[in-house]
């Protein structure tokens, strides 16, 4: 086929002072491709260095996503007939996921509608997030037998008292209320005023105190977040020393909200429930570098794994609902199996030096 009659995938241009990134696929939810991530990281780091270029924004093309993740179908079928695929995917995107967070100009996530995964990624480490009346996030990762990547390791443990640890085990749905109340986005605006507010920002001067002003002045305030009603169990249950004293404490508990907690972390994957609280627990003592270097060894580990597969095979292959993990039980989780996933990689550990130097 002509490559000039392949529809694009990511498209960018310069509007004013910004540099105006749009996700091109709606009918995917705007699932994140290599091909993306190719086109990406060298595009940031052209206006990176542009003067012209003073901001940057972000956001997903048609009505129900910002970016619903990556291409978890190709991940799964390449990662399974053990082509290079899943790794030089995850490689190229945690890339871009530290360049987003060390970006020297103001770089602006506009997130309307679906932001999971990889979308997060493309988001949250943004200088300046705005969530919509439409916007649902979330990290689902331990559904599918994964872990929550792309950062999570980074602002998960900072966000506010255990509500890191909550989302990245239950894969909780979040709306664009919750968002601003758990400081993932920093203002509210809804969706009717999103196209105003994109020809405001073509207008700025590009500076973060600019951007503020004028975000503000089409935003509206938070005062019903649901999370909040949320805020007190979460705290009480998810900040414990171990995923086993989590289900434990909801157990003890026996309240409708505990009760239904503890059922949505029985159908996850007890490996990855056991991996991804250590990996909250570590990645908030480390830096963005090193959470993305520690996840490189992780994502590696697990597309080795039976649980990935399975579980991506159960809820988005067959749909039968129904994964078969290795593990049947927490307690076949085993503490040396867990501390595997974190181990070092001699000779394939994830370089960010050239990242790292441009910023």
């Amino acid at each position: 086929m002509d490559d000039s009659t392949v529809p694009a995938e990511i498209e960018f241009s310069q509007k004013g002072a910004i540099g105006y990134i749009l996700l091109t696929r709606p009918k995917a939810l705007n699932a994140l491709t290599l091909g993306m991530c190719e086109l990406l990281l060298p595009q940031l780091r052209a206006w990176k260095s542009y003067p012209a270029v003073k901001a940057i924004v972000v956001r997903g093309g048609g009505e129900k996503a910002f970016c619903a993740g990556g291409d978890i179908v190709r991940l799964y079928e390449d990662g399974r007939a053990r082509k290079p695929y899943p790794r030089d995917f995850w490689r190229i995107e945690y890339r871009c996921n530290v360049l987003i967070k060390r970006f020297p100009k103001p770089y602006v996530a506009l997130v309307d509608g679906i932001a999971m995964g990889g979308g997060v990624g493309l988001s949250v480490h943004g200088s300046y997030r705005v969530a919509t009346d439409c916007t649902t996030f979330a990290m689902p990762e331990t559904g599918i037998g994964l872990f929550p990547d792309v950062g999570g390791s980074y602002f998960l443990p900072r966000m506010p008292g255990a509500t890191g640890m909550y989302i990245a085990l239950t894969g909780k749905r979040l709306k664009g209320a919750d968002c601003v109340a758990l400081g993932l986005a920093q203002a509210f605006v809804p969706r009717d005023r999103l196209a105003d507010l994109e020809t405001g920002l073509t207008q700025t001067h590009g500076t973060l105190e600019d951007i503020d002003r004028i975000v503000k002045g089409f935003a509206q305030p938070v005062t019903d977040a649901p999370i909040e009603s949320e805020r007190a169990n979460i705290d009480k249950h998810f900040g414990k020393d171990s995923v086993e004293a989590i289900i434990d404490s909801l157990a003890a508990d026996g309240g409708e909200w505990a009760t239904a907690k503890r059922e949505t972390l029985k159908i996850k994957s007890p490996l990855s429930l056991k991996v991804t609280f250590q990996q909250v627990k570590i990645g908030g003592t480390l830096s963005m570098e090193d959470c993305m270097k520690m996840e490189w060894r992780m994502a590696n580990r697990f597309s080795l794994a039976q649980d990935f597969y399975e579980g991506v095979r159960a809820l988005l292959i067959d749909k039968d609902n129904k994964p078969q993990w290795a593990h049947t039980t927490l307690a076949e989780v085993t503490d040396a199996e867990v501390n595997a996933y974190f181990a070092p990689m001699p000779g394939d550990e994830l370089d960010l030096s050239d990242i790292v130097a441009e910023t």
